[in-house]
């Protein structure tokens, strides 16, 4: 039990590394190539835009955690001193 908890967070703690490295990814839809070929016509991936790369889930997750605790944390400005 002690060491799938140990693997477990092994595993998590490379991907958060993987994100903080390198936050995008290849699509997984085109596979990188920005491409999709459904049948004759050859049409610019719809999820990556033709941009080859999505950001990763942990990133995403990251970004998102951040942005909370800026919002909660910081006091608004106002606009009488």
């Amino acid at each position: 039990m002690a060491l799938a908890s140990l693997a477990t967070l092994l595993i998590l703690a490379g991907y958060a590394a993987l994100c903080a490295i390198s936050p995008f990814g290849p699509c997984r839809k085109c596979a990188g190539t920005g491409l999709r070929k459904l049948t004759k016509p050859v049409k610019v991936c719809r999820r990556c835009r033709g941009n080859r790369h999505r950001l990763r889930v942990g990133r995403r997750l990251l970004n998102t955690g951040r942005a909370i605790h800026r919002d909660g944390t910081r006091p608004h400005r106002s606009a009488h001193h």
